[in-house]
Formats: structure tokens, C-alpha cells, sequence
């Protein structure tokens, strides 16, 4: 399947989820993401601040998560750049000041800045995501991007609310592909 029209019909499929459904497979994810990876031996973790009206995963129930139980990961989370293609990113903690950017996205305000080399995981929104590791995201670039700067054994994990498509037939060599993507039923692993 070609990415734009992945990207058209996933999207479609994703607004269409009642906002219950989207909690109870968010709920999944974070079972599921805590039941595979040791997320507490992992220094920082990167993970994006979701866009309600998009229906995207809502990763607060993991960032919740690691502070309830206190856990010894750092979170750090993206901010757009006023240049409109790059991110930089910021450390999050419980007492961490919010806004809400230009999209809606949530962005902390006077956080400590996070290097992509600090990262020991980096969760990843997508549309979609094929059997081979391959992922359709907004089209923007952002994560690609972004990923080139971390260090080559960041996992890639991303969070998808819906199973993997058999093959995205226009993946090419500048798209950054995935390690693991946590569907609510699983766990794919891509040995990369």
C-alpha cells in the first residue's frame, strides 16, 4: 500500500474511534509496553504529548505511569521549532508548566533542554506501520529527522492503535524505520 493513501485511510479509521475506545486501547498500549521493555533501566525516554482531536494514543497514561510508581526514567518530550521542520526537546516532570503550541500539541515551558544523544528510547506516534518495521507518520518528517540525531542504539518504538499492515510498497532508504511498535494485542520486533 502507498503511504499517502495509508496515511488517508488510517487516519479516517482513527478519527472514527469513539474517544472510549481510544482510552481503552491507549490502556493496552501501556500494558503492553511496560510487560516487554524494562523501561526502568533506561535512563531517558522520549515520548510525544498526544493531540486529542487526532485521536492519537494518549501516552499520559504511561507518563503517569512512570511517575506514580516513581520510576528512575527521565522523560523528555518534543517542542517544534519555529523554522517548522525541527525539534528540540525538553525534560518533563510532574511540576513541568504546559502550553499548547499553534497544532494543539501540549510544549513545556522553561524545562531543561534534552540532547537526542541522551535518549535510550524514543516512543514514536504513526499512522500506520507495516510487517517490516516501515512507518507512515503526517508526512512531515519530524521523527526521521529527529531519530538521525540520536545515537545509533536508540530503541524506535512506536505506538500504534491498530495491527500492521502487511507492506508499505513506498518505503525508501531516507525513512528511519522502527525497532519495536507496541500494538494494543502485542508487540512487534524488528531486530534493528
Amino acid at each position: 500500500m502507498l503511504k499517502a493513501e495509508l496515511r488517508r485511510t488510517a487516519l479516517s479509521r482513527r478519527q472514527a474511534l469513539p474517544e472510549s475506545e481510544v482510552a481503552q486501547r491507549s490502556r493496552q498500549l501501556r500494558e503492553q509496553l511496560f510487560s516487554h521493555f524494562e523501561v526502568a533501566r533506561w535512563k531517558w525516554l522520549h515520548v510525544f504529548l498526544p493531540i486529542p482531536q487526532q485521536h492519537e494514543p494518549d501516552t499520559w497514561q504511561i507518563i503517569r505511569w512512570v511517575w506514580e510508581r516513581e520510576l528512575p526514567v527521565q522523560l523528555a518530550v518534543p517542542v517544534v521549532q519555529a523554522d517548522g521542520v525541527s525539534l528540540r526537546h525538553y525534560h518533563l516532570t510532574p511540576g513541568t508548566a504546559l502550553v499548547n503550541n499553534r497544532w494543539g500539541i501540549p510544549e513545556p515551558v522553561g524545562a531543561g533542554e534534552v540532547e537526542p544523544a541522551q535518549l535510550d528510547a524514543v516512543l514514536i506516534p504513526l499512522l500506520a506501520f507495516d510487517e517490516n518495521g516501515h512507518r507512515v507518520g503526517y508526512g512531515k518528517g519530524f521523527y526521521d529527522r529527529f531519530l538521525l540525531e540520536c545515537r545509533p542504539d536508540v530503541l524506535r518504538i512506536g505506538l500504534s492503535l491498530e495491527p500492521p499492515v502487511p507492506k508499505i510498497t513506498d518505503a525508501w532508504s531516507g525513512d528511519v524505520p522502527l525497532s519495536a511498535c507496541v500494538t494494543p494485542s502485542g508487540v512487534w520486533q524488528f531486530g534493528r
